[in-house]
């Protein structure tokens, strides 16, 4: 529980966008602007993760990632209140990352959800070129930065004393935790605010999210709220503002939704295949379809999707 949350400039909840593509797997643009619309509408809503991997951010081209920022920044600003565009940025090297930084702010981004080189994943890297790349974003494209924490588990994840360096930089605006190790998480949150106690620290747990958002959290940043935002405003604002009861009656029913959308793992790119073919058994999404290389689910799963969603009270098209 953190009563301070509301103060931060950062904190609340951040949807992962979907993005709806054409049967050709063009972009939707009308559906995409259309699910904009939707999710920037809920109360509670305070801003926007495109190009995440919720989105599909490795299979769309520089181009395509500039365009849908655009689309979701030209959304928004209809809008008769203020919802922040982030956009995602995934780059193997420092001058490619500033280069799509610099990309989606000239799109109309006002912050960057950067993710950390992908090569790490593989060959590990030091703490100086950890701290380094963000440095090096930060001073060539300066626009705000939500750090993107990978898993504890993985060679991209960012140690402690790395995320210490890191958030004293002026433009690393709040940090999306993903370390998904609740051993570390409350001590690492802790000692993070003793830093930059005005920088949010916000979880994306998707598989866990009450369980982080109780422990220490100032927000949430997930897909889920990409794909049903009332009621993960509901949960996560409950949460954070000490409301017991009132989080766990939201988590009943976001418990059987994640199952059908998560199982019991992790956040997978099967897992946004359903997400995204959910919302649209749902009637909230323009498209099920999903970018090469992933496949679309096939009508067995599809169906069987359907009939979860209507099993605990959703109507649902028909799958076929």
């Amino acid at each position: 529980m953190n009563r301070n949350w509301r103060n931060l400039a950062w904190s609340g909840v951040y949807p992962a966008t979907l993005c709806p593509f054409n049967a050709d797997e063009s972009i939707d643009e009308p559906g995409l602007a259309a699910y904009i619309r939707d999710l920037a509408a809920v109360p509670g809503i305070q801003g926007l993760t495109c190009n995440g991997h919720t989105g599909e951010i490795m299979s769309l081209r520089p181009h395509e990632r500039d365009r849908v920022t655009k689309v979701v920044a030209d959304t928004v600003r209809t809008l008769p209140r203020k919802v922040r565009v982030i956009s995602g940025v995934s780059a193997e090297g420092s001058l490619e990352a500033i280069d799509h930084a610099l990309a989606a702010k000239a799109a109309g981004a006002d912050a960057v959800l950067l993710m950390p080189p992908h090569h790490w994943l593989r060959f590990g890297r030091s703490h100086a070129t950890a701290v380094g790349f963000v440095q090096d974003v930060a001073e060539g494209a300066k626009i705000d930065i939500v750090l993107h924490q990978y898993p504890a588990w993985t060679k991209a994840g960012y140690s402690l004393p790395e995320m210490l360096d890191i958030i004293r930089i002026p433009q690393v605006a709040c940090i999306k935790m993903g370390t998904r190790d609740m051993a570390r998480w409350r001590y690492d949150y802790e000692k993070l605010k003793e830093v930059e106690p005005g920088k949010a620290i916000i979880t994306c747990h998707d598989e866990y999210l009450l369980a982080s958002l109780l422990e220490a959290a100032d927000g949430a940043l997930v897909g889920f709220a990409g794909f049903v935002p009332d009621l993960i405003v509901s949960l996560v604002e409950a949460a954070l503002d000490g409301d017991l009861a009132k989080a766990r009656e939201a988590q009943k029913l976001v418990d059987p939704l994640a199952r059908i959308v998560y199982s019991f793992g992790e956040p997978s790119s099967e897992a946004h295949q359903r997400m995204k073919c959910a919302r649209w058994l749902m009637g909230k999404l323009s498209s099920p379809v999903v970018r090469r290389p992933l496949r679309q689910l096939d009508a067995r799963k599809v169906e069987t999707i359907r009939q979860q969603l209507e099993k605990i009270g959703f109507k649902c098209r028909q799958a076929a």
